[in-house]
Order: structure tokens, then sequence, then C-alpha cells
């Protein structure tokens, strides 16, 4: 009898079960689509859709193979299902859907989906092919295609608007796009470089520290960085930290021109001439260069630092040749025989402009003001936005005055921004109240005055007098506009903050006013006297048609309620001693 054979559950079978899921049919289709087997690989990826209908992908893979058979039509039929319900952040479908529409000469249809496809999607996959394919669009359609706002540029776009806020010293607003910027593209390392430079150039060091520090976490070899960082180091005089950091920047051979350039400026700015004479000269070899006047001007600066004068004369020369209309080959050619002569040191500007001191002087000689070349210069405003948080107390009174002169809505916002200091001084800030009314801010501005956050309502200064006659306002307005552009603005302020404190001191008896040009011609008289003013009795009653004893009796009531002379010594110390006639 034979015996039953039974299985042998004891011993392992070799029998590998397929497991059918939507992996086993995804990756048939591929093999099939490699074979060129379209109908194959079609069926298996609506097998792969069956088993996970709400996978986008296994639908786009279904569409990309509708398409390559022809089928646009039902290919566009799955792209749209699935922007509009399984996931519209594959923004590539409208890509897809546009080749398909141009493929059934549907040329409108074919834009629209390109134009969103440009608008929605932000990793930019197929953005030279979409710009070709428009280009094909405009020929088929006779007109200029339609515009869009490319959102994988976004970021792109949205620097280059903020380096030329930064070019046009417009600090304020540029910090502004580049904390966007660093906010929503977390590794845009040039965007956070321009950002450091922009609190730096506002005189938020600290801040400026902060964000290049970030970068160079980020990248510890970028070379911007790294340069940005020597020049902090050396502001706030860190030498300790600053010593090897020059020695790395020695001994780097960057071989871009714009970091040829970032590296050469910045040795030179650090007084590493030597380095940066080589990086100047290797930048002049190249013919796409000789043309640059910048580029001379930097490299005579460094030669003359080196003590080679013949050379920095020569590059001198060459840029007045290169930029003939322009002052500054000029006037540094003229520096550079006082050099010779031992009369004054070597330039160390390694900008390519008349130094501040000298446009300064050329401002407060010109009668019309500061021009608006200066006004636009972002090296000019970033020197005025640090000398207001840095400089001393003379040196801010001026730029407080030059500010006043840009008016623009940066100024306003670094002068609403100085009254709330409570370290700046009172009077200064008074000063900027002043400057902010004249340039038309009259809204209640936020201060700190005498260690207390107040309101400054929207008159032209801070007063403590219960009520405000017209006739006073009269007074003013009569002395402010016979003084012109005669007297600057510190000078206006003062006269203004003369009158209230009379008032004040006189008040309620204050004095009947039945000639309003007596008491301003008197105001212009103490005033110009307080700024040691050459004026007279004379001169101003001829100005504002009253008498000479009209304008002495007025100005002694003003004095001897104000105490002028004992005023010269506290209100006004940076003034000299009161003289009369």
């Amino acid at each position: 009898m034979k015996e039953k054979k039974h299985a042998a559950v004891s011993k392992t079978s070799n029998v590998i079960p397929i497991q059918l899921d939507a992996t086993f049919f995804f990756e048939r289709a591929v093999r099939s689509l490699d074979r060129l087997h379209y109908d194959k690989a079609l069926k298996y990826f609506r097998r792969a859709v069956d088993y996970e209908p709400d996978n986008p992908v296994n639908h786009c893979n279904m569409a990309g193979i509708l398409s390559e058979m022809g089928n646009y039509e039902e290919s566009n039929r799955i792209l749209g299902t699935i922007v509009k319900e399984l996931d519209p952040s594959m923004t590539e479908c409208h890509f897809y859907m546009a080749n398909n529409f141009a493929n059934m000469e549907q040329y409108e249809a074919a834009e629209d989906s390109l134009v969103r496809y440009l608008e929605e999607d932000e990793e930019g996959q197929f953005l030279d092919e979409a710009e070709e394919m428009m280009e094909l669009l405009q020929y088929e359609l006779e007109r200029p295609p339609k515009q869009a706002v490319i959102k994988s540029r976004e970021g792109l776009y949205e620097h280059d608007q903020a380096r030329i806020l930064l070019e046009e010293g417009k600090f304020v607003e540029a910090v502004r796009v580049l904390e966007g910027i660093v906010e929503k593209y977390n590794d845009f390392l040039a965007a956070r470089n321009n950002l450091a430079l922009a609190y730096y150039y506002m005189g938020l060091f600290d801040k400026a520290m902060e964000t290049i520090q970030e970068v160079l976490k980020l990248e510890s070899g970028n070379l911007h960085a790294l340069c940005n960082l020597a020049i902090f180091y050396q502001h706030s005089d860190q030498q300790e930290q600053l010593a090897p950091l020059i020695e790395l920047l020695k001994k780097t051979y960057p071989f871009h021109h714009e970091h040829v350039f970032k590296l050469a400026t910045t040795m030179g700015i650090l007084g590493e001439h030597e380095t940066a004479h080589r990086h100047f000269v290797r930048l002049l070899k190249d013919l796409s260069l000789q043309q640059d006047p910048c580029l001379h001007h930097y490299t005579a600066i460094a030669a003359s630092n080196l003590g080679r004068l013949q050379e920095a004369e020569r590059l001198w020369r060459q840029t007045a040749k290169l930029d003939p209309g322009s002052d500054i080959p000029k006037y540094y050619l003229d520096q550079l025989e006082r050099v010779r002569s031992g009369e004054e040191p070597p330039p160390s500007s390694y900008h390519y402009h008349l130094p501040f001191e000298e446009q300064f002087r050329l401002w407060e000689k010109s009668s019309s003001g500061l021009p608006d070349h200066l006004k636009r210069d972002p090296l000019v405003r970033s020197s005025f936005f640090w000398a207001l948080r840095h400089g001393d107390r003379q040196t801010k009174l001026q730029v407080i005055q030059a500010l006043g002169m840009i008016a623009d809505d940066e100024v306003k916002d670094a002068l609403r921004e100085f009254v709330l200091e409570p370290d700046e001084d009172d009077y200064l800030k008074r000063i900027a109240i002043f400057v902010l009314r004249s340039i038309g801010v009259h809204d209640p501005l936020d201060a700190v005055l005498e260690g207390k956050q107040t309101v400054v309502e929207s008159n032209l200064i801070p007063s403590r007098l219960p009520v405000w006659e017209e006739k006073w306002q009269e007074v003013l307005e009569a002395a402010l506009a016979r003084m012109g552009k005669q007297y600057d603005l510190v000078q206006q302020h003062d006269l203004l903050t003369l009158w209230v404190e009379y008032l004040t001191r006189v008040y309620p008896a204050t004095p009947k006013i039945n000639k309003v040009e007596g008491w301003s011609a008197a105001l212009e008289y103490l005033t110009a006297k307080m700024h040691r003013r050459e004026t007279s009795y004379h001169e101003v009653s001829m100005r504002y048609q009253v008498s000479i004893s009209t304008v002495s009796k007025y100005a002694r009531m003003i004095d001897e309620a104000c105490g002028i002379k004992e005023k010269m010594k506290t209100v006004f110390p940076q003034f000299g001693e009161f003289s009369n006639d």
C-alpha cells in the first residue's frame, strides 16, 4: 500500500508571494516605459491609481503617459483634477497642461496655464522651458505675451530691489525688504550679508554683528561675510579677533571679479594696502575693467599709501580721462601734491567720491543747500545716520540740520527714533522735533523729554502755556519768514524757543502786541547775538520796517525776563558769550 504524502509544515516554503500594491504596478509601469510599451505602462499606472487613489503622483504619471500617446484632452482632465482636488501644491501640472494645450494648438489656453505655472511654482524646475514656450506662444499668437510675476524668482527680484535701495541710501526700506527675504528664504546668504550692511550703515552695530555671525554659521567660508566681519571688528576695536581674520584674508585668493573687488576694498579699509594693491592690479589687467574710473581710483589710493606716488599720479590722471566731468580725480591730484610735500598724509578712503568733510564744507559754503547728489549718496547718508547715533554733540547738531534738508521718509523715521532715545540730550531732541515739524510731520510725536515719556502735540514745539494766542503765532511766523535761508534750522529753533520761554516766564502778564514786527525783529536780533552773528538794531529795524527804539525796547524786555546772558551758559552752552552792539 502506498503511503499518503503530507505537506511538510515544519519546512519553510521557497515560494515568494506576490504583493500586489501600488509600488508593484508602478515598477511594472516604469519597466514598460523603458521598453516604449506605452499601452502596458498606462495599464499599470491605472492599477497603481486604483490601489492609491489619493496619491497625486500616480495620477500625474498616468497623465504623462496619456500625453505621450497623444491623448492630450484626457491628460489635461487628470492634471486638472490633481491641482483642483488632490494636491494644489503640484504646480508643475500647470506646465504639463500648457504643453498639452500647445500640442492641441490651443495657444490662448496654453498661455494661461503657463502664466499660472510661473506665478505659482516656487521651485522653478521648468523655468527655462517655460520661458522658451512663452517665446513660441508669442510667435503663434502674434502679440506680446501676458505678463507674469515669476514666483521662483521672487527672492532674487526682491533682493535686487533691496540692493538698489541700499545704493540709494534708503536703509530703512532696504532693511524692511531684506528682513522679509531672510525670514522667507533662510539660506539666502547674500540677503543676510546685505542686511548686516544695512544695519551697519544705520549705526545698529549689534544687529549687524549678529546677522554676520548667522551667515557664518550657515557657511563658515563666506567671503563677503568674512570681509564684513573684519570691518565690524575694526570699527569696534576688537584687535584680538581681527588679527587672525586679517591673516586669513591675506592668504585668500579669489577668482570671481566680484569677490576680488570685495576683498581688495576690505583690505584697503583695514590698512592692508599691499594686499589691496595686489588685487586691484589683478583686476586692472582684465580688459573688460580697464575703462572703469573707480578701479583706477582705488588702485591709486592703495599706491599712494604704499609711497608709490608716481604710480598714483598716473592712475588718477587716467581716472580724469575716463571720467572727465568729475571733480574727484582733480581733488586727489591736488591732494597728492600736498602728500608729496609732507603737508598731508595719503588719503585713506576707498570710495569714489570726495571725502565727507570736503563735501560738508562745500555744502556749508553753498547758498542752495545740500546738493541732490549728496542727498542720494548712500555713503553720505550712512555717515549722517551713523553720526546721529555715535557722533559728539556738535556733530549731531550738524547732522540733524542736514537730515532736515534731505527730508524723506527715512529721515523722518530716524528722527522719530532719535527723540525717543532716553540718553540723548534734550536740546538735540527739541531741535529734531523742530526739524520734523519743519519738514511736514505735524502728527503728535512720542518723545522722551526731561527723562519722561511724553507726547508732543502738533504745534511747533512743546509748551507749558495753557493758551496760545494768535498774535504770538504771528510774531513767530513774521520772524521765521524774514530769517529765511540766512539762518539755519538750529537758529530758527532757538528763536522759537526764546519766544516760548519769554511768554512762559511773564505769563499771565504777557504784553499786549500791537505791532507784530517789532517783537519779531527783537527775537531775530537776540537770536543772532546768541549765535555770534554780525547784526545790529539798525539792520533788523530796516528789514522789519520798525524803529530802532522799538527793537531795542522789546529786546531788553525779553533779555530781562529770560536772563539771556545766563542762558548762554546753560540752555545754549554751545555758544559763546553774549555781547551787545
